[in-house]
């Protein structure tokens, strides 16, 4: 089997690796002439038997809009196109319609596993039609973890279904490290009694109910840094948990914890968060609770 694959960074450069280590053929572009395979998309295109397969690893947003717009462009009827960057679920809706128009199908992946995927496998989740999922089943077997396929791998749906998945997935994730993360600064604040907080999470990592591959890559990094002081607590968010939120809130779908994690996000990038200035004022106006004054 032969693939295009769009985007070659850290994701989409270790995927083609997996796939050629599982007798895939891929034809890659990039933008970066160290990593991609041909120097234009009309060569990439050229180079792939008919009916073709591109995989898109793009970043979500304008980027996948304009490779998807490319390709609409330079595909015939028949061939495929799959998103497997995280693109918001409502634009695989757009996408499809406009890839529809010439008969060009279209499938959504979401895809977890990070850098460690190349090693490991990614986690699929993918919607779209049976018979175009069925289509390139040999890629997605040679990209998801080894074992059961129902285990690394789910059809979830239609097209939409499968970054809709993802994610909710990255709601839970975001959600699960912020509790893990508050688990560490409660034993880092205690150090009259807690020894030893690295070798705390290591214990953790068999037998215990909170164990997971997110505490293991925790413990990797205390092992890096055992206090995380090299570290600043300013944390990213990559719009996931922001989608996810959205959802519940249009559907009445209680998620506070998954709410709580993300508005975490937003405090850490505040030095000092005005709207802890407001609790402390008001507590002292209400309470007469004192108030540490600013050093400015």
């Amino acid at each position: 089997m032969h693939i295009g694959l769009i985007g070659l960074g850290k994701m989409g450069g270790n995927m083609r690796t997996r796939l050629r280590n599982a007798g895939i053929e891929v034809t890659g572009f990039d933008q970066n002439p160290d990593v991609t395979d041909v120097a234009t998309l009309d060569e990439l295109v050229a180079a792939l038997p008919s009916p073709r397969t591109i995989w898109v690893m793009v970043p979500a947003g304008k980027i996948t809009d304009s490779v998807v717009s490319d390709l609409h462009d330079r595909l015939d009827a028949g061939d495929l196109v799959i998103d497997g960057g995280n693109s918001r679920f409502t634009e695989d809706f757009k996408h499809a319609e406009l890839l529809s128009a010439k008969g060009i199908d279209y499938i959504d992946a979401g895809v977890s596993g990070g850098v460690w995927g190349l090693e490991n496998g990614y986690g699929l989740m993918v919607g779209g039609s049976a018979a175009q999922v069925e289509r390139v089943m040999p890629v997605f077997d040679a990209l998801r973890p080894e074992g059961p396929r129902e285990e690394g791998f789910v059809h979830v749906g239609e097209v939409g279904a499968g970054h809709y998945a993802k994610m909710v997935h990255n709601g839970i994730e975001y959600a699960l490290m912020q509790a893990y993360a508050e688990g560490f600064e409660l034993l880092e604040k205690r150090e009259d009694i807690i020894r030893d907080v690295p070798g705390t999470f290591k214990a953790w990592q068999r037998g215990t109910v909170v164990r997971s591959w997110l505490l293991e890559l925790l413990v990797r990094a205390l092992d890096e840094d055992d206090d995380l002081s090299e570290i600043e607590g300013y944390v990213e968010d990559s719009g996931e948990g922001r989608w996810t939120i959205e959802e519940a809130v249009a559907n009445a779908v209680p998620v506070p914890t998954i709410s709580a994690s993300i508005f975490a996000r937003f405090v850490s990038r505040q030095e000092d968060s005005p709207a802890m200035k407001a609790v402390a004022a008001l507590r002292n106006q209400f309470g007469g609770h004192s108030v540490k004054k600013s050093d400015d």
